[in-house]
Formats: C-alpha cells, sequence, structure tokens
C-alpha cells in the first residue's frame, strides 16, 4: 500500500512539473509575440490625415487624435486622485495586477449577473488600448496579463500614469484628460473645480456614451460616485464631495462638425494615400483634396438614403434585431441597455433603441442618449404587425426587444435596417471628376463600395455607347448586324 501510494505521489509530482513546462513554454512562446514597448517609451502622438471636397470642406480624417500632452509633475494632483479613485486606487502599491481588485470584481459580478466592475488596473487598460483589440477572450486577456506585466518592469508608475493620462480616449475625439478639459469645460486641467475632476475621471469606463455631452445624467451619476470614493479615500472631506455634487458644471457646448457625408470618396481617397505613403499616412499630417462638391454631395446622400427607407416602408416588419433581459432596478437597466448598444451602434439618424414598454397604441423605448422616448399614432403603423398579441415570437415587439427608430419630422417612427443597397455616382463627363459618391447606405454598417466594388451587368444602358460608336464608324440606323455568337 505504501508502495502504491508513493507511486501515486510520484506521479502527481510528474504531472505537476509537467504543467508547471507546460506553463514556462507558454508564457515564452506568447512572450516572443508581444509587440514591442517603443510607441510607449518613445511616446509621439498622431497627426492626422485629412481629406476634403473641392470646395475645403472636411470629408473624412484618419489617425485623428485631438490630444494635449502634459506632465506627470505639471498634473494637478486632485485630478490624478480623482483617477485613482475611479479606476485604480491601488495604482502605486500593486505590481500592474490587483488581485484583490479582480476578487471584488468577480464578487460583484456574480451578484449583478455579469454586470458587476471590471476588474483592470490603469497599467492594464494602457496595454488593452495601445495594443490590442476590443475582442473578449481568454488569450486576449492572457497576452493582455503580459503587456501589463513587461509594462511595468520597463517603466516607473509615473511613466505609466503619464502616458495613460494623455493617452486614454475620453469621448468627442478627445484623448487624455488635459484635452478633455477643453473639449468638455473650455478650459485647463489647472483650472477646474473638483467636480469638473470627478466628472472627467468617470469617462474611460463609457467614453462615448456617458459623456456630459452625450448623456449628461448618466454622467453625473458617475461623477457623484467618483466623489465618494475621492472622500473614502481621503482625498477630500465628505463636505467637499457633497459640496461638488451640487456646483454647476458649465459644460462647453459641442463644436458642431463641418464634415459632409462622403465616407466612401474620403476611404478611396485614404487607399491612394495608404498605397503610396503607408503607415505614415496617419502620422505626417497630409491634406489631400479630392473633386468631390460638397453640396452635390450632400444631395446625392439625402437621395439614396431616402430612397432606401421609403422602400422599406413598404416591406414587411422583420421583428426586432435582438432580445434582452431588462433587470428591474433602473440603474441596471440603463447598464443593460448599454451593453446590449453597443453591439447595435446608430446607422446616422437610424437609431437603435431598447423597448422598456410596449403595447399597441404606445411603445416607450430607451436609445444610447438616454432619454426616453414615447412613440404612437403613425410612428407605430411601420411595425403594427409586431404589436400584435398574435404575433410570432421573434416578431414582437415587447420589453427587452432591440429595434430601429427615425425622427419623421417631429415624430419619432419605428423602423428596420433595410436589407437593400444603392449607390450613386455624378461625375463631369468632360473631365471624369467625381462630383458626388455614395457607396452604400451607410458606411459604418457596411464598408462595401457598391459603386466602385460591385460588378454588375450594364443591360440597355450600355446601347447609347455601341450605337454612338458604330454611328462614328459609318453606320447608319439601317445597318443590320449578324448578333450570333
Amino acid at each position: 500500500m505504501l508502495r502504491f501510494l508513493g507511486w501515486t505521489v510520484a506521479l502527481g509530482g510528474t504531472l505537476a512539473v509537467s504543467g508547471a513546462l507546460v506553463g514556462i513554454v507558454a508564457y515564452e512562446v506568447a512572450s516572443s509575440r508581444l509587440p514591442p514597448l517603443t510607441s510607449l517609451t518613445d511616446y509621439k502622438p498622431k497627426l492626422p490625415m485629412q481629406v476634403f471636397s473641392a470646395d475645403g470642406l472636411l470629408i473624412g480624417e484618419y489617425g485623428s487624435e485631438k490630444r494635449t500632452v502634459v506632465s506627470y509633475s505639471s498634473f494637478p494632483e486632485k485630478m490624478r486622485q480623482a483617477i485613482l479613485a475611479a479606476e485604480d486606487d491601488d495604482f502605486f502599491t500593486h505590481h500592474g495586477i490587483d488581485l484583490f481588485g479582480v476578487g471584488r470584481a468577480v464578487l460583484a459580478n456574480v451578484k449583478t449577473g455579469g454586470r458587476g466592475q471590471g476588474a483592470s488596473t490603469i497599467t492594464m487598460q494602457l496595454a488593452r488600448t495601445t495594443f490590442l483589440s476590443r475582442e473578449r477572450s481568454f488569450v486576449r486577456k492572457f497576452y493582455e496579463v503580459l503587456l501589463t506585466l513587461r509594462i511595468e518592469q520597463q517603466l516607473s508608475k509615473s511613466q505609466i500614469f503619464e502616458i495613460y493620462a494623455n493617452q486614454i480616449f475620453l469621448g468627442q475625439r478627445s484623448y487624455g484628460f488635459a484635452t478633455a478639459a477643453q473639449t468638455y469645460f473650455g478650459k485647463p486641467l489647472s483650472e477646474l473645480t473638483i467636480g469638473q475632476m470627478a466628472m472627467l475621471a468617470g469617462l474611460p469606463q463609457a467614453p462615448s456614451a456617458n459623456n456630459p455631452i452625450s448623456n449628461l445624467p448618466r454622467a453625473r451619476i458617475r461623477q457623484h460616485y467618483i466623489l465618494d470614493r475621492m472622500a473614502a479615500h481621503h482625498f477630500i472631506t465628505q463636505a467637499e464631495a457633497d459640496e461638488a455634487k451640487k456646483e454647476p458644471l458649465n459644460i462647453r457646448p459641442p463644436v458642431k462638425p463641418t464634415t459632409i457625408p462622403a465616407e466612401y470618396a474620403a476611404e478611396m481617397a485614404r487607399q491612394l494615400i495608404y498605397a503610396q505613403y503607408g503607415d505614415e499616412t496617419y502620422t505626417r499630417g497630409l491634406n489631400v483634396y479630392t473633386t468631390i462638391q460638397s453640396r452635390e454631395q450632400s444631395a446625392a446622400y439625402t437621395a439614396v438614403r431616402n430612397g432606401i427607407m421609403n422602400y422599406e416602408r413598404r416591406q414587411v416588419y422583420r421583428g426586432p434585431e435582438k432580445f434582452i433581459d431588462l433587470p428591474q432596478d433602473a440603474q441596471g437597466i440603463m447598464d443593460a441597455v448599454d451593453d446590449a448598444l453597443d453591439s447595435h451602434p446608430d446607422n446616422g439618424d437610424l437609431l437603435a433603441a431598447v423597448v422598456l414598454e410596449a403595447s399597441p397604441k404606445k411603445v416607450i423605448v430607451l436609445p444610447r442618449s438616454g432619454s426616453l422616448i414615447e412613440i404612437t399614432g403613425n410612428g407605430l403603423r411601420p411595425a403594427q404587425s409586431g404589436l400584435s398579441p398574435k404575433a410570432r415570437p421573434a416578431v414582437r415587439i415587447r420589453p427587452g426587444a432591440i429595434i430601429r427608430i427615425m425622427q419623421v419630422g417631429k415624430e419619432w417612427h419605428i423602423t428596420q435596417q433595410p436589407e437593400v443597397e444603392s449607390a450613386l455616382v455624378a461625375l463631369d463627363p468632360r473631365t471624369g471628376a467625381i462630383e458626388a459618391m455614395v457607396g452604400g447606405f451607410d458606411f459604418a454598417k457596411n464598408k462595401f463600395n457598391h459603386a466602385t466594388q460591385a460588378w454588375r451587368q450594364p443591360g440597355s444602358s450600355f446601347k447609347p455607347f455601341i450605337y454612338s460608336a458604330g454611328l462614328e464608324a459609318g453606320m447608319s440606323p439601317a445597318t443590320v448586324i449578324n448578333d450570333t455568337p
């Protein structure tokens, strides 16, 4: 029996050693595939390439990052504390991976059904946003951990924080907290109030959806949470936190972009420039001018969109895009809607929204903006079959359904993403200059350019070219040609 036990113990030890060797080999292989950290150790902001119409309006921007770099020593202490309270309060004590934070996040996620806390430290966020995609997988997380450990080995804590604070995306095309301060409040970091600093510190969690320009109520909720965290860590007193919650934010109105909808034409220009300059296309600050005329382009875009949507309104309602389970509490509903709409982006004025209430006479939805929209009357007509109590489960509009809505005049209408596509090209036949091009319904939805990439039979539209060539060669309308193969 002892010998048997000894054999078992020996086998267990062998398996443990084999497992350790496999782990070491996997670590070495993965480490050899990690990208170099030169983009962090030799950090340089990008200068974007801009594409313009013939009359000087912006139609595309690539590598565009509005950024103002601030050194660690110049970073206001209270702003730094707000970021730590929001994202990683143990940043200066852990080695890149906060094991206690991971444990807290697991417990929170179990309690909330997966909608709890994240467990990413500042270093992990820097590794992910700089080198990795947004894919959620074990392999990507493994590489994130390895990159985090390497960053912690090669850079000091102050260097990591400085790069993170200048690199992180904070909504409205703003990268870094100094730029965000100008974007949202129109002043430098050093002049921000505690309330404004807490507002900025809350942006990394959901910069596009929850910034104060896109969704002020959600940004306020996050700001209050961070102020309480700052008080709990004794960065400020509770009295200062309560006072900051009451202060007006004085959000700077968003600057209206001067772009026109010409994404397909801009993409053609980008491809041509990239073929010549390679990766420097996005860093050299190039200005590219096209033959696109802004007035004709806007008219073409509107014509294609209206034509497709008018056709779509005559089609049968195909049902919601997806269904989700809605929590009982208001905060849980907002979190669930945010998560769901991440994978259902808006297509121009065709917005994605989650249904909160539904009946044959009224539907209440929550879009990405966070403002409830009530749809009644004519707005329900395109989806009447989906509101019938006899509708099939896959078609029926009910709470938790993800649907599409569009504003028509002053009314909101239920609609759906079109299945058909369309394209339009307008050019000057004397010069060949393309003055307007629309390659499809929505570039964000489908980047395939139906104007230049879709091969199709020309049909009778080609006859004038053939006939004119024949007339030019001396034929007449009475000429007979044998059309056998």
